[in-house]
């Protein structure tokens, strides 16, 4: 038994410091890329008032940049894909750096939303090869905790870019918050330049042959897993200081210190989907989907109390992205099965089903609060995950056969 153990354990590889360099390197550029893109809102008002535009027209910053990222990011990737990878992080991270730096110049809407649109493909590809090179960099049975901790780059800035770029931007205009992401590019730059290897594969085959890839069932099934699992928490989350406000009956002032703690648990949870996904990650992600259905679901009875309400929302928070590891090295893992030079391709569906999710479940939630009483946003989110679970049972099975 001892002698057993003993093998398994000198047979199992462990991440080296080079290898825990790297990952830190790819989330310090995942945190600059995420807060680009979240701390736009936190500027709106400021951007509306500087270019003397409306609060709606400015808004369509986010949806332009979301829809540019659906779209744009796996046909980059496809175009780009013959290209060595350390080469194309360090050019397009310079552009990254070079698109913040003309959004902070923007003289009006017209050029701000062209280089906002522009910086939403940059930020799509580099995420997908972030996400590429820790799997291809690292032992397999650490793909895992590598690509929990990139994605954990995103809570952080959350938690931490997205206020403080809103702060700089609120003191001292909204150009300054691009020049601050404009600062944090070159940090990224320098790390990219310093840690990514130049020993990475590239695809040889052709874009008509990459994009094949989207025509296979099992990659759909496998797409739409992440969509369905982020819109379902963004069916409630899309109007959860509504319902803070208008059903618990918070004051104003704890909604900020909620919201933070919102982001803040949000960190425990990419911590455990690097768990999650370290052995049977879809067979593990069909009950995780259960337990988020009964989590939103049961919105609708324990906002009747501030107190069970609060504790069900931050439950409802750590529930939300313990789909990512999973479902990303999923993605990956089925490319290299039925279409193998397609792995840079699939490295970005998961990042472009998160924001189909956000704008799919927002849309959804909007529907049923204009047209229903505010907390049947918890039952309709609670069926959006069930659906997921039944997508994921489904891709379990294919798998077992």
């Amino acid at each position: 038994m001892n002698e057993r153990s003993d093998c398994i354990l000198t047979t199992t590889p462990s991440l080296s410091r080079n290898d825990w360099t790297l990952i830190l390197s790819l989330a310090l550029l995942t945190f600059v890329l995420g807060t680009s893109e979240f701390v736009i809102v936190g500027i709106l008002p400021d951007i509306a008032d500087g270019l003397t535009i409306s609060i709606a027209t400015a808004g369509t910053l986010v949806s332009a940049f979301a829809i540019s990222f659906a779209i744009g990011t796996p046909l980059m990737m496809s175009f780009t894909s013959h290209l060595p990878k350390r080469r194309l992080m360090l050019g397009l991270t310079l552009g990254f750096i070079v698109l913040n730096f003309l959004s902070s110049q923007a003289p009006n809407y017209g050029l701000l939303l062209s280089t906002r649109m522009v910086t939403a493909v940059v930020t799509g590809v580099l995420i997908s090869l972030a996400m590429l090179v820790a799997s291809e960099s690292v032992p397999p049975t650490k793909r895992g905790i590598a690509v929990s901790f990139i994605f954990g780059g995103f809570t952080m800035a959350n938690v931490f870019g997205v206020p403080l770029g809103t702060f700089i931007g609120q003191r001292a205009g909204w150009e300054a918050t691009f020049f601050m992401t404009t600062a944090l590019g070159i940090v990224a730059l320098f790390a990219v330049y310093r840690v990514v290897p130049n020993q990475l594969s590239s695809a040889k085959t052709s874009i008509s042959d990459q994009l094949r890839l989207l025509t296979n069932p099992r990659i759909l099934i496998a797409f739409f897993i992440p969509a369905f699992g982020f819109g379902a928490t963004y069916v409630v989350y899309t109007y959860l200081v509504p319902i803070l406000k208008g059903v618990l009956g918070v004051p104003v002032a704890w909604v900020s210190p909620i919201l933070l703690a919102y982001g803040f648990i949000s960190i425990f949870s990419n911590m455990a989907a690097g768990k999650i996904a370290s052995h049977n990650p879809i067979g593990r992600l069909r009950f995780v989907f259960l337990i988020q259905a009964v989590v939103l679901a049961a919105l609708y009875v324990t906002t009747s109390n501030v107190t069970l309400g609060l504790i069900n929302i931050a439950l409802m928070s750590f529930m939300a992205i313990l789909l990512t590891t999973s479902t990303q090295i999923y993605l990956i893992d089925l490319a290299e099965k039925f279409n193998p030079d397609a792995k840079g391709l699939a490295s970005s569906l998961m990042p472009v089903a998160s924001n189909v999710g956000i704008g799919m479940g927002s849309a959804l939630g909007g529907l049923v609060y204009a047209n229903a009483p505010v907390m049947m946003l918890a039952l309709v989110g609670g069926a959006v995950a069930l659906l997921t679970a039944a997508l994921t049972s489904l891709s379990h099975r294919l798998d077992q056969r």
